[in-house]
């Protein structure tokens, strides 16, 4: 059986290509190590806010340095006065509402300077976090505090009615107006004095249930332990250890409920002492004005931001602090990279890779002369990683440029999805290897390209088609804004592929015009073969395509023809 353990992290058995391709076995070995300083912490006894606490600046430093600033209301949270809230909070989570070890909290609210207080009060406390996106309706959020066992749910005062039928105890984050209701705050400060008594909580117990954003099919929740997300938080140290990060500014509009934003903004960022201007919510012309007012340099970001960015004239705020943009949740196409590069030269783009089953990252570059070289990659494999492209139909692992699914393997690996041994025995074989359901290749140095989401490749007369592929063709059209592709049932064909399109204001471009546009820069079974004009495309919270839903409308609008 093959484990990260057999084999030292960036030291693979011959014959190994320079891409860390090991021909006997068939994996791909991550082509670099943690190094002695920055070894994942084997202590049984060890949870992810100690972790993370234990990293902070030094009490000195604390006092002064930014943690946190939020651009709707201009405060600052020093990071000593966040360490004081978790532990306060903590505290009243234990003594005053009774949270205990595997205690499930469900947490509902924007993105706040409260956010990370909550998060790593409720691990350290015993609990384990499970999270919701705001936008989600009452039905959605009963759901998921009834399979996720709920004992207490942490909400913001607008969004509290939604767990009304659900009869669970409901802490609100903010001090309400009017009413005796029990708020966070107030906990916070009523239990500075008190003392948390010692948990005992292992490496090996379940720290947060993250739900699947659905994007293909039902939600499920992923059981994320506290050595995966100790696993992560180090990889992330390690990955920035040559940066000055203590002395950047980041900037936060990604939900901190989401696995990008709880990993690297609620935790991640505060082990290497960053500062992070937070906007509750996104919105375009909010983050230029952050950028320009906080003089930001680092944004990590998903693939419509920078779109959005590419396709920005306006001018009037001033970017030059610039000096990072990152993209996960989903590939950047190589005709979008060159855009970015040649509209923000002066920018350092780094495209990677992960999931919530990964626990985050499992890919990255780590220069920009990496990212600059290979503008259609996602990145090479982090330490502790080791990956194997499975070809559907044989099984078999694939060698470079050879298309297949990615499975990954490290200790940041999710234990399984919660009550359903079904799911999890499909994603997680009995070696420990994630299916990750991305269709992908490695080239001859080990950097990962991702083709598409298996299930949304599109079946055309035998052919596979890549949503992806054309909606970067899409995207190049300088009248559409925005544009999904999805597969939409024929008689003959099987599928075809029909593209729901965002025009420019103002524009009038035709269905046909767009067919052509696809079709003079595509195989003939690629074209496209109908187009859905539509307001926006439905995403989710982290920037993927929600193809479901436009399926579903496609589905509709061809019953409404009947």
């Amino acid at each position: 059986m093959d484990t990260f353990e057999d084999i030292p992290i960036g030291q693979s058995p011959s014959p190994i290509t320079s891409g860390g391709f090991d021909s006997q076995t068939g994996i791909y070995h991550s082509l670099v190590q943690l190094g002695d300083g920055n070894k994942i912490p084997t202590t049984a006894n060890l949870d992810i806010a100690t972790f993370v606490l234990s990293q902070f600046p030094k009490p000195d430093q604390a006092e002064k340095k930014v943690a946190y600033i939020d651009t709707a209301t201009g405060h600052r949270v020093m990071y000593r006065q966040l360490q004081r809230s978790i532990y306060s909070l903590a505290t009243g989570l234990y003594h005053g509402l009774g949270v205990r070890k595997g205690d499930v909290v469900f947490v509902l609210s924007r993105n706040s300077t409260l956010y990370p207080v909550i998060c790593l009060a409720v691990f350290l406390s015993g609990g384990v976090l499970t999270t919701a996106n705001p936008l989600n309706t009452k039905s959605e959020i009963t759901k998921q505090v009834l399979d996720s066992g709920a004992k207490l749910a942490i909400v913001a005062h607008d969004e509290a009615h939604k767990l009304v039928s659900t009869n669970v105890p409901t802490l609100l984050t903010t001090r309400p107006v009017n009413g005796n209701d029990l708020s966070v705050e107030e906990l916070i400060e009523c239990c500075e004095q008190m003392e948390l008594p010692e948990t005992r909580l292992t490496q090996s117990d379940v720290a947060a249930i993250l739900y699947s954003s659905g994007t293909t099919g039902v939600s499920k929740g992923v059981l994320l332990t506290h050595a995966n997300f100790i696993s992560t938080m180090t990889l992330l140290k390690w990955s920035t250890y040559k940066t000055s990060a203590d002395k950047d500014v980041f900037l936060c509009f990604l939900p901190m409920f989401h696995i990008y934003g709880l990993a690297f903004f609620n935790m991640g960022l505060l082990t290497l002492g960053a500062t992070v201007v937070l906007m509750q919510r996104y919105d375009f012309k909010g983050m230029l004005e952050a950028v320009h007012t906080h003089k930001v340099n680092n944004i990590p970001a998903v693939p419509p931001i920078i779109l959005s960015l590419v396709k920005y004239n306006e001018g009037g705020y001033d970017l030059s602090s610039l000096r990072r943009v990152g993209s996960g949740a989903a590939p950047l196409s190589k005709e979008l990279v060159d855009r970015f590069r040649a509209k923000f030269p002066w920018v350092q783009l780094r495209p990677g890779y992960g999931l919530t089953e990964s626990c985050g990252a499992a890919t990255l570059f780590l220069s920009n002369e990496e990212a600059k070289a290979r503008n259609a990659g996602s990145g090479k494999l982090l330490p502790t990683f080791c990956a194997k492209v499975v070809d559907n139909e044989t099984g078999s692992a694939m060698p470079p440029y050879q298309e297949g699914e990615l499975w990954l393997k490290s200790p940041t690996i999710m234990k399984g999805y919660l009550g359903n041994e079904e799911a999890t025995a499909a994603t997680i074989d009995s070696d420990g290897w994630l299916k990750t359901g991305d269709l992908c290749y490695f080239d001859e140095d080990g950097c990962l390209y991702i083709v598409d989401r298996i299930k949304e490749l599109i079946k055309h007369n035998g052919y596979q088609v890549a949503p992806a592929e054309l909606e970067a063709i899409l995207l190049s059209h300088p009248q559409i804004l925005d544009a999904a592709v999805i597969p939409l049932e024929d008689e003959e064909a099987g599928e075809i592929p029909m593209a729901y399109v965002v025009r420019a204001t103002g524009t009038q471009l035709s269905e046909e015009q767009v067919i052509q546009f696809v079709a003079s820069q595509v195989a003939p079974f690629k074209k496209v073969k109908k187009v859905s004009f539509i307001n926006i495309i439905p995403k989710s919270a982290a920037g993927k395509i929600l193809r479901k839903d436009l399926v579903a409308l496609s589905k509709q609008q061809v019953r409404s023809k009947l």
